[in-house]
Order: C-alpha cells, then sequence, then structure tokens
C-alpha cells in the first residue's frame, strides 16, 4: 500500500510540474513548487499571472521565461535604476512585460523578434497594464538593427540593462556587438546558459534535437564569457540559467 500511495504521489507531483517555463534544475520538483508558491506567485502581478496563463496554451509554451525568472528580473531592474533597455528574443513578451513593469514610466524598451504573431498574443495585456508606451517592437533578426547602432556613436553605452534570449547560436555574436551598446556598469543577461543541463551531458548522452544542436554553442558562450576582461559575470540557477554580465571596461 505504502508503495502504491509513494507512486500515486510521485505521479502528482509531476503532473502538477507543468507550470510555463518550467526549466529549474532544482532537484526536487516539490522544493521548486515551494518556492513559486510562497515566493513568486503571490507577489506576480496580475498581467504577468494573466499572460503567463495565455502562453500555457501555446503550443511553444516552453520558450517563455519562467515565473521566478520573471521576479528576478524584475527585481534587478529596480536594483539598478534601469531605464534604457533592449530584449532580443521576445516571444509573447513574458519577460518583457516583467521589463515595463518594473521601468519607470519614460523608460524605454527595444525589443526584437522574427515573430511578430507571438508578441501581439500578449499585447493586449502588455497594453491594458498601461506599459506599451514603454516598448519599441522591431520584427526581424536583430543582429543587422545591432550593426546599424553600432554605426552611431551616440548609442554607444546608451543601454542600461539587455536581456538576449533567442537564437543561442548567435549569442556569441551578439556579444560582439552588445558589448559597445552596453554603458560601462550596465549589464547584458544571457538567459538559458546552463541549457537543460546538457552543458555537463556527455556529448553521446541521449537529448532532444534542439537541445543537442544548441549545446555546443551555449558551452562556448559560457567559455567566452569567463575569459572576457571587459566583464564581471554571475551565472545563476535561476529557470533554465542566466549569466549576468556587468561591463567594467
Amino acid at each position: 500500500m505504502a508503495t502504491v500511495e509513494a507512486t500515486k504521489d510521485s505521479t502528482q507531483q509531476v503532473s502538477r510540474h507543468q507550470e510555463v517555463g518550467h526549466k529549474s534544475l532544482l532537484q526536487s520538483d516539490a522544493l521548486y513548487q515551494y518556492i513559486l508558491e510562497t515566493s513568486v506567485y503571490p507577489r506576480e502581478p496580475e498581467p504577468m499571472r494573466e499572460l503567463r496563463e495565455i502562453t500555457a496554451k501555446h503550443p511553444w509554451n516552453l520558450m517563455t521565461t519562467s515565473a521566478d525568472e520573471g521576479q528576478f528580473l524584475h527585481l534587478l531592474l529596480k536594483l539598478i535604476n534601469a531605464k534604457n533597455t533592449m530584449e532580443i528574443g521576445v516571444y509573447t513578451g513574458y519577460s518583457l512585460l516583467s521589463t515595463a513593469l518594473a521601468l519607470p514610466d519614460d523608460g524605454k524598451i527595444l525589443a526584437m523578434d522574427i515573430n511578430r504573431e507571438n508578441y501581439e498574443l500578449g499585447l493586449p495585456v502588455i497594453q491594458k497594464a498601461g506599459v506599451a508606451h514603454k516598448i519599441d517592437f522591431r520584427e526581424g533578426p536583430a543582429l543587422p538593427v545591432l550593426d546599424q547602432m553600432l554605426e552611431n556613436k551616440e548609442m554607444h553605452g546608451s543601454f542600461d540593462f539587455i536581456f538576449v534570449d533567442a537564437d543561442k547560436d548567435n549569442y556569441l555574436n551578439y556579444h560582439k556587438r552588445l558589448i559597445d551598446l552596453v554603458k560601462i556598469g550596465g549589464v547584458i543577461g544571457y538567459d538559458n546558459t546552463l541549457w537543460n543541463g546538457s552543458v555537463v551531458a556527455p556529448p553521446d548522452a541521449p537529448m532532444r534535437k534542439y537541445v543537442r544542436y544548441y549545446r555546443d554553442f551555449v558551452i562556448e558562450l559560457n567559455k567566452a564569457l569567463a575569459a572576457d576582461p571587459r566583464i564581471e559575470i554571475s551565472q545563476i540557477p535561476v529557470g533554465d540559467g542566466i549569466t549576468l554580465c556587468r561591463r567594467i571596461i
């Protein structure tokens, strides 16, 4: 009987652990659930809860930022008094909304994504939250936009915070450009730098095709960031891993 009950509890734990954006590397699902129910959900702004629930119904919902990471970014932006920010990779806009709610009323976010349709799924919630005026959304690849900004010397060092959560195979290409666009003392956040834990898995370990494809790019980025003398870094096991880079020179 005890074995049956234990199996039942385990099944319930797994089934309840389908929260949108759940990518936690915590060994205990129950511990992650505790964090969500104790610290995250009770303080989650209503617009973010609404957008999280809308995103949960989307077939690609694994792409979204987790609720605990959204809370972390929101607090971080307030701690550094960010005003001018950039986001590469928007999806339905959960992290974007978290940022917009954290910025002052005259704050700005340059948001770039190749898919406007996904962004427009969350746009009504963003508009209802009264923060859409802070967002300059650009549909299309980010690299040409970054190159254009780099041609303008006034754009160098103009961003307080930049969040990157797009195509992992371009992370290093982004970093080569963003390091000049973020101000000294500003922060760049690279998402998914632990990549489902695959960064420590043997090369021949079984893994999903998309995980395997991006794995080496993420490993290469992590090594490059650790060796970059222009930044201070901290790799944090929130969500799927986020590495914060503070520009120092």
